[in-house]
């Protein structure tokens, strides 16, 4: 576990604003579409071969992010090594995903970029002495990270409820709810922390069971 002193090797922010447009915010679902399709696109959605009958007979899932975890652990266990290519590109997609959860959960109004910043502050730290991983830990902490994956999946359920109270507020008032901005983001930051651990493979500290 993280002390309080240590600073875990993986952080997420967003920065709080101001004023939010109340249009783009009514029509936030379907100004969004093009984003996620191009998303989607990128890592490879699932998807099916049809045989006869229109029956399915192959489903592919998981993509060139399931690829690259599983090619990342297979280095690390039998090389000892991270390419630090398969780490720069595998964060700038984990940071352009943020960028279009963040424009979907109305906690920024800029359009997501596939290259600027924006207001969107992901940034995971490269393993730069790999010897020091545990080689043999990539195998399971897919398995280990069960508990974050239950307590995450609740939370996403409470950040799909605050996000629909914040769209009434920033329809009325313009503003997102600080209260609940933080909480939303909070959810993203225990999500990062748990996308280190066990699938970018950059660190062996078990991610922290917390928002801040």
């Amino acid at each position: 576990m993280a002390t309080k002193q240590e600073a875990y090797p993986a952080s997420f922010d967003i920065d709080y604003p101001a004023k939010l447009d109340r249009f783009t915010t009514f029509v936030r679902i379907l100004w969004s579409i093009p984003a996620f399709i191009l998303l989607s696109l990128i890592t490879g959605a699932s998807g099916g071969q049809m045989g006869d009958a229109g029956k399915e007979i192959r489903t592919d899932g998981g993509g060139i992010v399931f690829g690259l975890s599983v090619a990342t652990a297979l280095m690390i266990v039998f090389r000892q090594r991270y390419p630090r290519w398969w780490f720069d590109f595998n964060l700038e997609l984990n940071r352009f995903s943020a960028r279009v959860s963040a424009y979907m959960f109305l906690l920024t109004d800029k359009y997501p970029s596939t290259v600027e910043t924006q207001s969107v502050h992901l940034d995971v730290a490269y393993p730069v002495d790999v010897q020091r991983l545990n080689r043999w830990l990539p195998l399971v902490k897919w398995l280990l990270a069960i508990p974050h994956y239950i307590v995450l999946m609740v939370l996403g359920i409470a950040a799909v409820g605050a996000t629909i109270i914040a769209w009434f507020a920033i329809l009325f008032t313009g503003r997102y709810p600080k209260g609940l901005f933080d909480f939303v983001v909070g959810v993203g930051r225990w999500g990062v922390r748990v996308t280190a651990y066990a699938w970018l493979l950059t660190t062996d500290t078990y991610p922290p069971f917390s928002l801040k």
